[in-house]
C-alpha cells in the first residue's frame, strides 16, 4: 500500500505519519508513505518516507509525488482560518486552487485512489443555529470556511466520476496543539491545556460559559483512519460527515484541569472574552452525529479522557 499525505509536518500529519508506519492502515502494511509539505523539521526516520518539500501549489512539487500511484490520499494541508483572513490569495491558491490540482493529479491515476479529505466545522459559519445534523445548511463566514466547502463539492463531484473515492471529514478544533504561533484563530482552545499543566497564567479569549466542540489528536487520527477504510459502499452511500465531539464549557474544561493538576489552577485563569472570536468558537450547539457514529467515528468519551488523551503527546506517545 502506497499512501500519500499532504501537510505531513503539521500537527495532525505528524501523528498521522507515525501512526501509519506503526501500525498500517486496516490490515495492510504501508509499503510507501510519500510525505508532502512546505518543509520538514527533521529527516526521516523510515525507509518506506519519500518527502517532498515545498508548496502543494507547485505543478512540480505533484508531479514528483505522484512519480509512483497512490492507494491512499489523506488531504491535509490548508492555510488555516486567521491566516486565510490576512492573506486571502495565498489562501484560495492553497485551500482551493491545490485541492483541485491534487484530485486532478488523481483522476490521472490508472486506478481511483481513496481520497480522504479533512474538512472543518468553519463550514457551517457563524452565528451558528441552535443546533447541528445532517440537514443543517452550510454557510461559511470566513474564506477558510468557503474554500473548504468548495474542495467537499469537488470531492463529491470527481467521486461521482469516479476518479476518486472520496471521504469528506469536518473536524472540531483538535487539541492539544504545541504552542506557538498557528494562524489558528482556535489557538486559545490548546493554549489552555498547556498553560494549567504548567502551572501559568492563563487570560481565556473566550467567556467561561462559551461552549465549544473538543476532540482529542488521538481520537483524530482513529477518525481519519477510520474514513481511511470504510467500506467502498458505506462511502459510496455517504461522501460526508460532520464529527462526533465531547462538546464542553470552558468553565467545564477548566474544573476538569483542576481535578487533574491541582485546585490552583482554577485562580489561574481569566477572562477577556473578544466577542467576535466567542460567536465564532464559543456557542457551539448540540451536535447531532449519529450518522457518523454508526459507521465507526467516535469522540473520546468523557472529560477526563479528553485531558488525558490531548496531553498524552507531551510525554512522546498517542492514545
Amino acid at each position: 500500500m502506497n499512501v500519500l499525505i499532504t501537510g505531513a509536518n503539521g500537527f495532525v500529519g505528524k501523528a498521522l505519519s507515525r501512526r501509519l508506519l506503526d501500525s498500517g492502515l486496516g490490515r495492510r502494511r504501508v509499503e510507501t508513505l510519500t510525505l508532502l509539505d512546505i518543509h520538514f523539521d527533521a529527516a526521516p526516520i523510515d525507509a518506506r518516507v519519500r518527502r517532498c518539500e515545498g508548496s502543494i501549489a507547485d505543478a512540480g512539487l505533484l508531479e514528483r509525488a505522484f512519480a509512483q500511484a497512490t492507494d491512499v490520499i489523506f488531504h491535509l494541508a490548508s492555510i488555516p482560518g486567521g491566516r486565510a483572513e490576512q492573506q486571502f490569495e495565498l489562501g484560495l491558491e492553497v485551500n482551493l486552487g491545490a485541492t483541485i490540482a491534487l484530485l486532478e493529479r488523481a483522476r490521472l491515476q490508472r486506478v481511483a485512489p481513496v481520497f480522504v479529505f479533512s474538512s472543518t466545522i468553519a463550514v457551517y459559519g457563524a452565528p451558528l443555529p441552535d443546533s447541528i445534523d445532517d440537514a443543517t445548511p452550510m454557510r461559511p463566514h470566513l474564506s477558510y470556511g468557503a474554500h473548504k466547502l468548495a474542495g467537499e463539492i469537488l470531492v463529491r463531484d470527481h467521486s461521482r466520476r469516479g476518479f476518486v473515492d472520496g471521504r469528506i471529514v469536518r473536524l472540531p478544533g483538535i487539541v492539544a496543539r504545541p504552542q506557538g504561533p498557528s494562524g489558528l484563530l482556535s489557538a486559545f482552545m490548546s493554549d489552555i491545556f498547556w498553560r494549567l499543566s504548567a502551572g501559568e497564567r492563563f487570560i481565556c479569549p473566550v467567556s467561561p460559559q462559551a461552549v465549544a466542540w473538543w476532540m482529542s489528536l488521538g481520537c483524530c487520527i482513529d477518525n481519519l483512519l477510520t474514513a481511511a477504510t470504510l467500506a467502498p459502499a458505506l462511502a459510496a452511500a455517504r461522501r460526508d460527515y460532520t464529527l462526533p465531539v465531547l462538546r464542553l464549557t470552558v468553565a467545564q474544561l477548566v474544573e476538569g484541569l483542576a481535578r487533574v493538576y491541582g485546585d490552583d489552577r482554577r485562580d489561574l485563569v481569566s477572562y477577556e472574552p473578544d466577542e467576535r472570536l466567542e460567536a465564532g468558537f464559543g456557542r457551539q450547539p448540540p451536535l447531532d452525529a449519529s450518522a457518523a457514529q454508526r459507521v465507526g467515528f467516535r469522540h473520546d468519551g468523557s472529560l477526563e479522557q479528553l485531558i488525558h488523551n490531548a496531553t498524552a503527546q507531551a510525554a512522546g506517545r498517542l492514545e
